[in-house]
């Protein structure tokens, strides 16, 4: 029995022995494996590939406007605009147009009741004929005092002839005194008569004078009561189209009421408000580039017929009206409408300004800042760009492809920069790669790795 039990704890003891060493050996194959298997075992496959190239964003250097072109919104509106007021009153007996129709000038629109008008023109030159009959009458007159007044003279030359040869013969006794003296008062008397017809004749044409007078007046009523029953018919001053009616074939109108209203739509215009910093871009007579929602696919070519002298005193805004050729008239009024101006600039290289790098990240001293640096001009500003603190910059310029894309620094000039981009003056051309964004700063010479992001 004992032999038995001490055969047992002997294999126990092998067993545990057994179980111990291998769990010794097991943790020796997980924890003393050599470092320089561990960390290949780590690494991704090819990433000694490209060790110490820095990823970069690059952009194709290219020719553009330094900032985006305004547009500015505003409405469309007809050319001219008129209103067709009644200027009699009546019965409205005729509308001949509706809303849209197209009219020309000196079409006939509508017709007013003009019997009391014709009534009225009628009785005026009545008037008149009667004025005219008058003058005649009072020239028959004047006819008649003038052949008196001729009578007269030639009554009194007897008169003064008997006169004279009575006298002689009373000197010598044929006759008495009393027959001279006869002679004589019937020479005066011959003499007043012919004053008397002379005074006549000139208050006869005096008036004809008058009467000549109260013709013309008659005949200025004549014509206004003509011009007046010309009232009822009315014409359509411009050629364009009906924008509005107001009233309808039967009503009776009042003078001034507004019947129609027409736009001449041979050329549209827009009015917009241009604030007072970009005036200096509007000139009169300027061309300026017009886009329609309402043709969204379409350019129209405008020009600046008017700017306002005064700005809005709260806003600072400018009215700048814009003319548009409408020659088949499809533009109607109230389209919204996008206007931008046309200028007249030189387009340079335009990259942002991130893409400079600092000396300080090329392990060079800082450049001292250039006379007038860091200022800028109220006038650059209204221009839409200001004067940029540094004339010079340094751009990476990326040569080679793959895995021999290296950069190189170039030395650029700057012009105007605006809404984070600056113009490139010299030291960069059209078609040049540059580093446009990287992660770490970079030197002359580094080796490089383009990203997803990068212009091809």
């Amino acid at each position: 029995m004992s032999s038995r039990t001490a055969h047992n704890a002997t294999l126990a003891g092998v067993f545990r022995w057994g179980l111990l060493t291998g769990f010794v050996v097991a943790l020796s194959g997980c924890n003393f494996l050599p470092k320089e298997a561990a960390d290949a075992q780590t690494k991704p496959p090819g990433a000694a590939q490209g060790q110490g190239a820095t990823a970069v964003d690059v952009a194709i250097a290219a020719t553009a406007p330094l900032e985006a072109t305004r547009e500015y919104t505003g409405t469309t509106q007809p050319l001219q605009e008129v209103a067709i007021r009644a200027q009699a009153e009546g019965q409205l007996q005729q509308l001949n147009v509706d809303v849209g129709d197209r009219v020309q000038q000196g079409q006939t629109l509508a017709q007013i009741d003009d019997s009391i008008l014709n009534a009225a023109t009628a009785e005026a030159e009545a008037e008149l004929a009667s004025r005219r009959t008058e003058i005649s009458q009072l020239q028959t007159q004047v006819s008649d005092a003038r052949t008196q007044v001729e009578q007269s003279r030639l009554q009194l030359q007897q008169a003064e002839s008997d006169a004279a040869r009575y006298q002689g013969l009373a000197r010598d006794g044929a006759v008495t005194q009393q027959q001279a003296e006869q002679s004589r008062t019937q020479a005066r008397t011959a003499a007043q008569i012919l004053r008397s017809s002379q005074e006549k004749v000139r208050n006869q044409q005096q008036a004809i004078v008058a009467a000549n007078g109260r013709i013309v007046a008659q005949q200025a009523v004549v014509a206004q009561q003509q011009e007046r029953r010309s009232y009822a018919v009315l014409t359509s001053p411009i050629s364009g189209s009906v924008l509005t009616r107001s009233t309808e074939q039967g009503n009776v109108v009042q003078v001034g009421n507004e019947l129609l209203r027409l736009g001449d739509f041979s050329r549209a215009k827009v009015t917009i408000q241009v604030s007072e910093l970009d005036l200096a871009k509007v000139r009169l007579g300027g061309a300026a580039k017009v886009r329609l929602d309402a043709f969204p696919n379409e350019q129209f070519a405008g020009s600046v017929t008017r700017v306002s002298p005064a700005a809005n005193p709260t806003s600072r805004l400018v009215p700048v009206e814009v003319t548009i050729p409408n020659p088949t008239g499809r533009m109607g009024s109230g389209l919204l409408a996008r206007v931008s101006f046309t200028q007249q600039t030189t387009d340079r290289v335009v990259v942002p300004i991130a893409a400079l790098q600092d000396d300080r990240a090329r392990g060079q001293q800082p450049r001292k800042p250039e006379a007038n640096a860091g200022t800028t001009n109220p006038n650059d500003r209204a221009k839409g760009g200001a004067k940029p603190k540094q004339t010079k910059g340094t751009l990476f310029v990326v040569t080679g492809d793959g895995k021999d894309a290296k950069v190189a620094a170039r030395s650029v000039a700057l012009g105007q920069q605006a809404d984070g981009k600056v113009q490139i003056l010299s030291g960069l051309n059209p078609g040049d790669r540059f580093v446009a964004r990287t992660g770490k700063p970079l030197k002359d010479g580094d080796s490089v790795r383009l990203s997803i992001l990068s212009a091809k």
